[in-house]
């Protein structure tokens, strides 16, 4: 007699977590942001502190005033400005649709032909792409030749820019291969790009971006479509080029524990403009705008209670062709009033630090020769930012 087989009992349903927060539009203030909590080094935490940007350089190597980008009459950036100095992170953040990726592209010169651009982007490095400014893009598999061996092409970029034989050009794209970890680079140069895993081809992106050792790289959602062992690799070789080139770095990126680890400076973009700009590490613990808090209290942590329901921003950006009157975030801003919705906030500055909101958090002082760079002169030159303190790192919904 055959035995019954065991019946299956499925686990018995769990009451959902109860809403811990009213929905954000009816509370009088944003979703509490908690800072980020002090946690335990990686076992590769030498490599992982955040570097200091270099002090001794004065100049930025990169000043953008009050850049726009229009496309049909319809402004996708409006009036962003910033610098970027030697040896430093500097990150673009925020939501899709924002403008990150256009404001970065501008440096490259990499713009649609049907652009209007107005500003100014000071040196113009557009015409040394590849030299002495070079772009690290989103898709690895898209931004490679399919029909030429990854060796090939890295070769190619340097007799681009360099007069060197083919010889010595693909001994120079084997060793950026060895410098990213590629293993065996000699014969993976001869590969082409759909041999390659994802975290190899972005590998090869980075080596082909830095293989004329530029000043500045442009990384724009470098680490997207990899795994968080792939992204931490990826973020560490972008940091490793810094260290030893001092190269900047101009991130554009969702991914805000990226800031974190590795970010000097963050310019938070809403609507195509800055709403909030400063050191990483004091926008992140104290972030002075709401459209900053709210994003920073929707991301997840891993002590939240199973299906707990995460504060989320309501509705969605405005259209850039169709922005209401005001402020662009009034619509989703629990702290909107009238003058929210009447009139668009200007940036106020204090310290190293900007804010483009009415109800904003902000001191009350300006420190004594305190400048604006969206106000700078013509031929101004900010100073290099101080190099940047480290605060034991939070998770950015971690009780204080």
């Amino acid at each position: 007699m055959e035995a019954e087989p065991l019946k299956h009992r499925p686990p018995e349903a769990q009451p959902p977590e109860p809403w811990p927060l009213e929905p954000w539009p009816l509370q009088a203030q944003p979703p509490e942001h908690r800072p980020l909590e002090a946690r335990p080094p990686e076992p590769w935490s030498p490599k992982s502190r955040l570097p200091d940007a270099d002090p001794s350089v004065s100049l930025p190597l990169l000043s953008v005033r009050d850049l726009r980008i229009a496309f049909d009459g319809v402004e996708a950036v409006r009036g962003v400005s910033f610098d970027v100095h030697a040896r430093e992170v500097f990150a673009l953040v925020g939501e899709s649709g924002a403008g990150k990726s256009l404001t970065a592209r501008a440096l490259l010169g990499m713009l649609p032909k049907e652009a209007t651009v107005t500003g100014t982007v000071h040196p113009d490095l557009s015409g040394a792409r590849g030299s002495r400014i070079a772009l690290v893009p989103q898709d690895a598999l898209a931004a490679l030749s399919p029909v030429h061996p990854v060796g090939d092409q890295l070769a190619a970029a340097v007799r681009s820019v360099r007069r060197v034989g083919r010889r010595e050009a693909r001994a120079l794209a084997v060793a950026a291969l060895e410098r990213v970890g590629i293993a065996d680079a000699a014969r993976r140069a001869r590969a082409h790009p759909h041999e390659y895993s994802g975290g190899m081809r972005q590998r090869a992106v980075v080596a082909m971006a830095t293989v004329n050792e530029p000043d500045v790289l442009v990384a724009d959602e470098p680490t997207t479509a990899l795994d968080d062992d792939h992204r931490e690799l990826v973020l560490q070789l972008l940091a490793d080029q810094r260290e030893s080139r001092g190269t900047a770095l101009v991130l554009v990126t969702h991914d805000m524990d990226a800031v974190r680890r590795h970010a000097h400076r963050v310019l938070v973009m809403y609507a195509g403009r800055a709403v909030e700009t400063g050191p990483a590490q004091e926008v992140l613990a104290h972030p002075w705008a709401p459209y900053t808090k709210g994003l920073l209290a929707s991301l997840p942590h891993p002590d939240d209670k199973p299906r707990r329901r995460l504060p989320t921003l309501p509705g969605s950006p405005p259209t850039l062709g169709a922005l209401p009157p005001g402020c662009p975030f009034t619509s989703r801003c629990p702290l909107a009033t009238d003058l929210c919705r009447h009139e668009e906030p200007e940036p106020r500055w204090a310290d190293e630090r900007s804010v483009a909101c009415h109800h904003g958090e902000l001191p009350d002082h300006h420190p004594p020769g305190h400048h604006a760079p969206s106000h700078h002169p013509p031929g101004h030159h900010s100073p290099a930012p101080p190099a940047p303190h480290h605060p034991s790192p939070r998770h950015p919904l971690e009780n204080p």
